[in-house]
């Protein structure tokens, strides 16, 4: 191991050098009920006991509560204001034109992957779907892929040829529990080859956007999970878990999907073309969730009463907040010229759409269940090791290589 060599310092943070294998792992939308059904059920021994044993505690994620900006400050160690992913999709003003935010141009930071890497560290990265790919693996000089993509690996291009082939499994489908376990399976793999000092696995919530905690599929789900976490611990490496998000059912009484679909309400109130609802949820991966997140942007018209339009939709049933551009920067740690004129929040049981012709809601067989919001922020933080002064409040996602690397006893 490294432990002997200089701490490296990421985004006005030091980390020092692990002192074995250090396994992160950012299990998606995996709201903390989950984790606390499945040890009810029996499903999670391993975890059971590191809840004795090693560190169990609760963080805040980033908000908006999604995939991209929670995945990029966990591997940054820094919030959205810094790095500058802000959502899986925004509205770029310079352009006018409406952008998936997973180029690596997008990032303005750099990850605490990536300089490690540079500085001689063993470093691998393995995601679920390939939209976060290329953000994880910026400036990264070791193996990085994903389990969606696992088939077209090039060791020019992420680190490792024929890595599918490598772990002797079939390409998964991207809607399927089997995209996750793939991660992990890799993960295993290369802790035994490779023996990474520092490995980097984030999933797919699929599961959480179908099923609820505690229920057999989820239990099942999280019984997989734990299997692998032992087998990590058992290799010798000190295994690090916690989120992106959290999830909750956007439903009505009847079990319909609750929404406020913002594009409508604002082209009825002040006429086509005056404003513009961006999802930042918005990733070619639809089907499980609709485009249907708990957090918007809109953007106004110059000269538009922004205050006037901000009350209007805070009186509508089932928003929580609605937030002007500076107050919304200063409260999400946000990046200013990213984001919307006007942040709108959905509450614990409503998603925000744009227009409903725009949501194809077909695929969803099971209740809405989604992510976004405020609601949506708690998130586990466990490690396999005690901590030494672990913060009893203002604890992040975010935190877990410092904690990990700075404080594991």
């Amino acid at each position: 191991m490294t432990a002997h060599r200089q701490p490296i310092e990421v985004n006005g943070r030091r980390y020092r050098w692990p002192d074995r294998p250090l396994v992160v792992i950012c299990i998606d939308g995996s709201e903390p009920a989950y984790m606390e059904e499945a040890i009810g059920a029996g499903a999670m021994p391993w975890l059971a006991q590191v809840r004795q044993r090693g560190t169990y505690a609760l963080a805040d994620c980033v908000v908006p509560s999604f995939t991209n900006p929670n995945n990029l400050s966990i591997v940054t160690g820094a919030p959205p204001a810094v790095h500058g992913i802000c959502g899986n999709y925004f509205y770029d003003r310079e352009s006018g034109a409406e952008v998936m935010m997973n180029d690596p141009k997008f990032l303005r930071a750099e990850t605490i992957l990536a300089a490690f890497s540079k500085a001689g560290a063993k470093v691998a990265v393995v995601t679920a779907k390939d939209k976060l790919r290329r953000l994880l693996g910026k400036g990264l000089e070791g193996i990085c892929f994903s389990s969606e993509k696992a088939n077209e690996t090039t060791r020019a291009e992420h680190g490792i040829d024929d890595a599918l082939a490598r772990l002797g499994r079939p390409l998964p489908s991207v809607y399927s529990a089997a995209l996750s376990e793939t991660v992990f399976a890799a993960g295993q793999w290369l802790l035994q080859t490779e023996r990474p000092d520092l490995l980097y696995l984030s999933t797919t919530d699929y599961i959480q956007h179908k099923h609820a905690p505690g229920a057999p599929v989820a239990n099942d789900f999280y019984r997989m999970m734990d299997g692998y976490f032992a087998a990590y611990e058992k290799l010798g490496a000190t295994v690090a878990l916690t989120a992106d998000h959290g999830m909750n059912g956007k439903t009505d009484a009847s079990g319909a999907p609750k929404v406020v679909y913002l594009q409508d309400l604002l082209d009825r109130w002040l006429g086509k073309d005056a404003a513009r609802v961006i999802l930042p949820i918005t990733d070619p991966y639809v089907v499980h969730h609709g485009a249907l997140g708990s957090f918007a942007f809109a953007y106004l018209q110059e000269g538009a009463d922004t205050a006037a339009i901000a009350r209007r939709i805070a009186a509508e049933e089932g928003i929580e907040a609605v937030f002007g551009k500076e107050e919304a920067a200063r409260r999400f740690e946000l990046p200013p010229d990213r984001i919307g004129d006007l942040t709108v929040v959905g509450d614990r049981r409503t998603a925000l759409g744009s227009a409903r012709e725009r949501h194809d809601l077909s695929g969803l067989d099971a209740p809405l269940r989604s992510h976004g919001g405020i609601a949506e922020q708690r998130v586990p933080f466990i490690l396999s090791r005690p901590v030494r002064d672990l913060p009893r409040e203002g604890l992040r996602n975010f935190d877990i290589f410092d904690v990990a690397l700075n404080r594991a006893a």
